[in-house]
């Protein structure tokens, strides 16, 4: 869930803004489907003349009216969709070779935006579909909606996965082992919303094993009904099984959804979490106190479940400063990110349960992510402004490298140099 703003720029090195506004960065905004210069086709009025509502149900755990709207997309264009009908016909013809000799034939029906809401107002989840439609041996066609990992159209998504996993690489953990499939990623994602995360994360790091909970089912069955996340993720009583079963094959295993409270997850899990993303705001756009407060067992139950030596967490918030105040001016030339007490208390009740935590600001969002990690290498600076440069270069170079080892489709490093505070 996110707030928007206008867009607002860092004051860090100039080396550095020669590198985010290369060739390389120009390349990624303009063939990026998830940049936010496509956010127009989607950022609507819940009663838009352009929108269609394709789900729609009643919370019964605090998320008021859930439902999901279409919105035309205009990526990919119609000359790339002949590319995507071979790849979808030849990965069902491996698995079931009769299929292409008894004339059996994919066809792209389109690409839509799937924007899930609350209560007709929150835009929770925005996510990229394909519908395609199987026709085979003159029996009547199936059609598959299938959700477009590698596109996150909502910054915050993105901001939470670069730094995520830029502070994790900048820890002792091994994440090119994991991109290259060699040991596990051991990923947990509370709030489930479309999907975005821990679809992008088992798609896109062949070790990543995603258990994502959400306490909704409502929310759930958008997510898999309209939203095309695959329903393999739920372990069992799964439509299409055989079907997605195929055209899922790659994270079938990886991927788990538990319909489930966090508080009581994290309190029976006996998995050990390497990097964890918290985004849980509710129907009221609230982030449950329970989630952060030092008191609650929901904080200590998380901390005896992250991994003890290099354990990371991302947090979505909403940030809670006037970006707009007289102190505008000085904070965008000083690089530092003005946060209000709310955010501040969060962000410290992390700090204390996982040893080091600081946060940056989203673009063109009023979000913040917060990071609190454990193991994390950021040079052992003593004073607070070597400090804070000190972790802004190690986060730079694990974006970097994070960029590169996984082949990103966005620029991590934009997401990195963001305004900044420390929490000592």
């Amino acid at each position: 869930m996110w707030h928007r703003m206008v867009r607002r720029t860092s004051n860090w090195s100039k080396s550095l803004q020669c590198r985010l506004f290369s060739p390389l960065s120009r390349r990624y905004a303009v063939e990026y489907e998830g940049d936010w210069s496509y956010s127009s086709e989607w950022w609507k009025d819940h009663d838009s003349d352009s929108g269609k509502t394709v789900f729609k149900s009643h919370s019964d755990v605090g998320n008021g009216d859930v439902s999901v709207v279409a919105y035309p997309s205009s990526r990919p264009c119609l000359e790339e969709w002949e590319t995507t009908e071979k790849w979808l016909q030849d990965k069902y013809t491996k698995a079931h070779p009769e299929f292409k000799d008894n004339g059996g034939k994919f066809s792209i029906l389109g690409y839509q935006w799937r924007v899930l809401r609350f209560n007709d107002s929150t835009r929770q989840s925005t996510v990229k579909v394909m519908a395609a439609y199987k026709n085979y041996d003159s029996q009547p066609g199936s059609v598959y909606l299938m959700q477009q990992p590698h596109c996150l159209a909502v910054p915050y998504l993105k901001s939470m996965i670069s730094i995520g996993l830029s502070t994790l690489a900048s820890s002792c953990y091994n994440l090119l082992s994991a991109v290259r499939g060699d040991r596990p990623l051991h990923v947990l994602c509370i709030g489930h919303g479309g999907g975005s995360i821990p679809l992008f994360m088992s798609t896109n790091i062949p070790g990543a094993i995603v258990h994502s909970v959400e306490i909704d089912p409502v929310v759930l069955s958008a997510s898999i009904g309209a939203m095309g996340f695959p329903s393999l993720a739920l372990g069992r009583n799964r439509e299409n099984e055989e079907d997605n079963d195929v055209l899922w094959e790659n994270i079938d295993g990886r991927l788990l959804i538990f319909n489930s409270d966090a508080e009581e997850f994290v309190q029976v899990s006996k998995t050990m979490y390497d990097l964890v993303f918290v985004d849980a705001y509710d129907g009221d756009d609230i982030f449950s106190r329970k989630l952060w407060d030092p008191n609650s067992p929901f904080l200590k139950s998380l901390g005896s479940r992250v991994h003890p030596e290099h354990g990371t967490v991302a947090i979505n918030l909403h940030g809670d400063s006037d970006f707009l105040s007289a102190n505008y001016v000085n904070y965008q030339k000083s690089g530092s990110l003005p946060i209000g007490k709310y955010v501040s208390n969060v962000s410290r009740a992390y700090k204390e349960e996982f040893g080091s935590a600081f946060a940056l600001s989203v673009p063109w969002l009023c979000n913040v992510t917060v990071v609190a990690c454990r193991g994390f290498v950021d040079g052992q600076s003593t004073s607070s402004s070597n400090k804070k440069d000190s972790i802004m270069n190690t986060l730079i170079t694990g974006s970097e490298f994070v960029e590169n080892a996984m082949d990103m489709p966005f620029s991590c490093t934009e997401y990195i140099y963001r305004d900044f505070v420390v929490f000592d």
